[in-house]
């Protein structure tokens, strides 16, 4: 069986490698939480398996102690709208919406929250990724995705090449 990283070296879709969480080591060893005391009154209810999400100012967010937390959705969420200023990124026969690191794939009337296939090459990364090192290699992570630098045609881009999963 080939390791999670000769997969990256396929250029063809497969299906993503998972990264045991304990084997990812952030440089940074917090992340910043932010938090609001209220949300507009435009913002978008979402409901996921019982739990509350709340869509306003192009970010979620979940209630916890009086605070709205600004969070990733989980995959398998599903909405009728996708965020203000989304990319389409296009690899095989898979056609993702992706905005702030997380991908959506239209299904029906809907778009639900989904992770790329490994090989997926994005040229921007999403503003909140973070550099971390598995295994001593040195890749970039957005919500649970890992992407590692490359080169396509003189340009530089990011292949997923991983997915981390608790």
């Amino acid at each position: 069986a080939l390791s999670w990283i000769e997969h990256a070296q396929h250029r063809k879709p497969v299906k993503p490698a998972r990264v045991s969480r304990v084997k990812v080591v952030y440089k940074r060893p917090r992340t910043k939480v932010v938090a609001v005391r209220t949300l507009p009154h435009t913002r978008r209810v979402i409901l996921h398996k019982g739990t509350k999400l709340y869509f306003a100012n192009n970010r979620y967010y979940r209630y916890y102690n009086g605070r709205y937390i600004v969070v990733a959705p989980k995959i398998g969420v599903r909405l009728s709208f996708l965020p203000q200023g989304y990319v389409n990124v296009v690899f095989g026969n898979r056609n993702y919406f992706m905005f702030q690191g997380v991908y959506y794939e239209k299904d029906g009337d809907e778009y639900e929250v989904v992770y790329p296939e490994l090989g997926t090459i994005i040229y921007e990364l999403p503003e909140d990724y973070e550099k971390v090192e598995v295994d001593g290699l040195t890749y970039y992570e957005s919500n649970n995705v890992l992407y590692e630098k490359i080169q396509v045609d003189g340009t530089r881009a990011y292949e997923v090449v991983g997915i981390i999963e608790d």
